[in-house]
């Protein structure tokens, strides 16, 4: 396995106000400025500050050294690390002040979650603590110790170990993590809780969470700001899983036509949910036109209107006749309690404007009591524009979860119909190739001239023909008017592309050379023999992949420790296979791979994703320590060096289930969380500073 790192302060109130991420980008910035004598001294330190993301356009280096001077800091001294992040967090601080008081929120978060601050809602944990009861109460392992107080600090010590993080990531979305693959003692070691944490992010990014600025070692300390975040993601995904035309069909009824429904596609969860809200609103007779879960709420009467229009065998004039908001909220509770919804929110939540709660409030309304109608002709014609064949749905799957795990600033919840303004494409191609896009000749959505878009997709094919994607006959206009199979083709030459470049960009082991897919199946096969195995494949469309034997065979290979053989099947039968499968995605998450691809995928010997899997577990391995360069690539003489067999055990006949996801390692672009305790970019790092 990776070597387990952290960067450790010996402060314990310094070291919780930062990430493990943050820490180490820190740390690496502030070895560069070392002297001749190793020593760093506070006049060096303006002209790394000024070029932090954090302080951007905030200081020149004058006004750093001003400041440094106000605290009587002889600029001639040596500073430590520790110094230095006291620096960093006064100049936060003032930069906080000089903004108006605006907190540098986490980018992790993209909520009130603050880096600086590390404000955490009690509200909050307490929902959050009744729904993890509610839902991992029976658990058999997690049963010896729920329910957790919401009044004490029991969640994040238990999310320390990863076990419940997993766990709740298979309630959000159902077999996502092979729960055999999930190391459950009730004592673990440090390196067990850090594979639960590795196989935890790289599982939740392949459901949809965003977890950047994150690593291993922030869950495993169980730092509450990051812990309660992630666990608002995971339940958020839950309960706003079925919001969307495919699962529910019934959402139809919100719009009127064609155009309309184009539309409907576009929006995410949340604002499909606030649309069907004021639908029912609407018809309740309300006069007004809700904009968000925080706010618009707070007086509780919205809530009155519509459980009077879902459930009016409960409703009552009482609700809207008092004046009293903290009664109404009460009332409005009450009613909902009595169509099976769990009291998780309080009527000072409501007051409070809690957008979170309000939300997960909402969702649970739709659940309980939708209000739609199941008009056949509707619901067929629905079901029509999201019908797409079984490939084609797990492609898009991949990619959108590809390109959300990036980080780019815009959220993709219909591949397809995001696309098409050119917009995301351009931020995925600035993201992977900075520098690439001519952003003076790109409009940013909302675009309302067709043209623009149009002139968008140009500069994205205009971008993938210099990167000699194959592009034959293509033109912006086709992306414009969703052609999915060239959407498809474009994604998986950019997925591709880049990922061969991560490869060539470890020139240690590349030699500096181009690496191609068959450089990546002779490692493959290369690795199993190296461990005395005979198994070997003639491409990443042999059949014999089927069975999960030969990348279980490598994954062992490049780990040892990390396969269970006990759990490992023939992978004779289809269900043999499936076991095998989901095990063998679950296993290469838990490693470090960062991948997205389903176990139908391997089953049915997908080339693209058999192939992503390949390079993420070639990657991963490459990044260790002590890898030889000589037995992971051909020499340039052609002849193969010899390596010493690993010790690996042999294969049994039992069997192990993993969980799923598509795709390939490449959200290793963005700063890394799952594999954080072992490299991270410094150059994505950096740009989160």
């Amino acid at each position: 396995m990776s070597k387990f790192e952290g960067v450790i302060v010996s402060d314990q109130w310094l070291q919780s106000q930062f990430t493990q991420v943050e820490l180490r980008t820190l740390k690496s910035k502030f070895v560069s400025l070392k002297n001749q004598n190793g020593k760093v001294t506070f006049r060096d330190l303006p002209s790394l500050v000024v070029k932090l993301k954090a302080f951007a356009d905030m200081y020149s280096e004058d006004e750093i050294k001003a400041i440094l001077c106000e605290s009587d800091t002889d600029l001639t001294n040596d500073v430590d690390f520790e110094s230095f992040l006291r620096v960093y967090l006064n100049l936060q601080s003032q930069a906080t002040a000089k903004q108006g008081g605006r907190r540098h929120s986490s980018s992790f978060l993209k909520e009130s979650i603050t880096t600086l601050l590390h404000t955490i809602s009690e509200s909050e944990k307490g929902c959050y603590v009744a729904h993890i009861n509610s839902y991992l109460g029976d658990d058999p392992f997690l049963e010896q110790y729920l329910p957790l107080d919401p009044a004490t600090n029991d969640l994040f010590d238990l999310a320390k170990d990863g076990v419940l993080l997993c766990k709740l990531i298979n309630v959000a979305v159902p077999g996502t993590i092979d729960e055999r693959a999930i190391n459950t003692k009730r004592k673990l070691s440090l390196w067990e809780r850090n594979e639960n944490h590795t196989l935890c992010l790289n599982s939740a990014k392949a459901i949809g969470c965003t977890v950047v600025n994150i690593g291993t070692q922030d869950l495993v300390e169980g730092r509450p700001h990051l812990v309660l975040g992630l666990i608002s993601q995971i339940i958020k995904i839950q309960l706003l899983a079925d919001l969307n035309l495919k699962k529910t069909p019934q959402l139809v009824e919100l719009v009127d036509d064609s155009q309309e429904i184009e539309e409907l596609l576009s929006l995410s969860p949340e604002k499909v949910l606030l649309k069907w809200m004021n639908f029912h609103l609407q018809r309740g007779g309300y006069h007004k036109t809700l904009k968000n879960f925080s706010s618009d709420v707070k007086d509780g009467e919205a809530y009155a209107y519509l459980l009077n229009v879902l459930a009016p065998e409960h409703g009552t004039r009482f609700t809207l006749d008092t004046k009293d908001t903290n009664e109404r909220a009460n009332m409005v509770l009450e009613h909902a309690e009595k169509i099976g919804c769990k009291r998780y929110l309080s009527p000072k939540d409501i007051e409070e404007g809690s957008s979170n709660l309000n939300l997960a409030f909402v969702a649970q309304l739709f659940h309980h009591r939708s209000g739609l109608s199941t008009d056949t002709k509707k619901m067929s014609y629905a079901k029509m524009m999201t019908m797409d064949d079984v490939q084609t749905s797990r492609e898009e799957r991949c990619f959108r979860l590809w390109i959300n795990s990036l980080g780019i600033a815009t959220h993709v919840n219909s591949l397809f119909e995001d696309v098409r303004n050119g917009w995301v494409l351009l931020e995925v191609l600035d993201k992977i190739f900075p520098g690439t896009v001519n952003w003076k000749h790109a409009t940013k959505p909302p675009i309302k001239m067709p043209f623009r878009k149009v002139e968008n997709c140009n500069q994205v094919i205009k971008i993938a023909k210099q990167l000699r994607f194959s592009l034959v006959n293509v033109a912006g206009n086709d992306i414009v008017q969703g052609n999915k199979k060239l959407i498809l083709a474009l994604l998986w030459q950019l997925m591709r592309f880049t990922m061969l470049q991560l490869l060539k960009n470890l020139r240690s082991h590349s030699q500096g050379k181009e690496i191609t897919d068959a450089d990546i199946l002779k490692w493959t096969n290369r690795k199993v023999k190296s461990t005395g195995r005979t198994s070997q494949i003639d491409s990443f469309k042999d059949k014999s992949l089927s069975s999960g034997i030969f990348f279980l065979e490598l994954l062992s290979a490049v780990e040892p420790r990390v396969v269970n053989w006990n759990l490992v099947t023939k992978g004779e039968s289809d269900d043999e296979k499936k076991l095998n499968a989901t095990y063998i995605i679950s296993v290469a998450r838990k490693l470090g791979c960062s991948i997205f691809l389903l176990p139908e995928d391997i089953m049915e010997v997908n080339q693209k994703m058999i192939l992503t899997l390949a390079a993420s577990i070639m990657y991963w391995s490459l990044q260790q320590q002590g890898e030889d360069a000589l037995d992971s690539f051909p020499s340039p003489a052609g002849t193969a060096t010899t390596t010493t067999p690993e010790a690996s055990p042999a294969p049994s006949v039992c069997g192990e289930d993993e969980s799923s996801s598509l795709g390939g390692e490449l959200s290793n672009l963005s700063v890394d969380d799952a594999t954080s305790d072992t490299t991270v970019s410094s150059q994505l790092e950096s740009d989160e500073l």
